[in-house]
């Protein structure tokens, strides 16, 4: 992402629905594709978490999950 890596962009929703009601689903969408790095993504509020290239079964899974 040009100005926001998806670590800062998910702080930043987490931020501004903190007094709301709302909880927007945050997907990963990556390349990188290590434990360590799903437990980063998921350990900074993340909800799921989809590898490069996309696999269209784990693309329904998540979709009907926050759907």
């Amino acid at each position: 992402m040009p100005v926001l890596n998806g670590i800062e962009a998910t702080r930043q929703i987490i931020t501004l629905e903190k007094n709301k009601k709302i909880k927007t689903p945050i997907v990963a969408l990556t390349a990188s594709v290590t434990q360590e790095d799903k437990n980063r993504f998921i350990k900074a509020g993340m909800d799921d978490f989809l590898a490069k290239p996309i696999n269209t079964d784990e693309l329904k899974r998540v979709l009907r999950k926050y759907l």
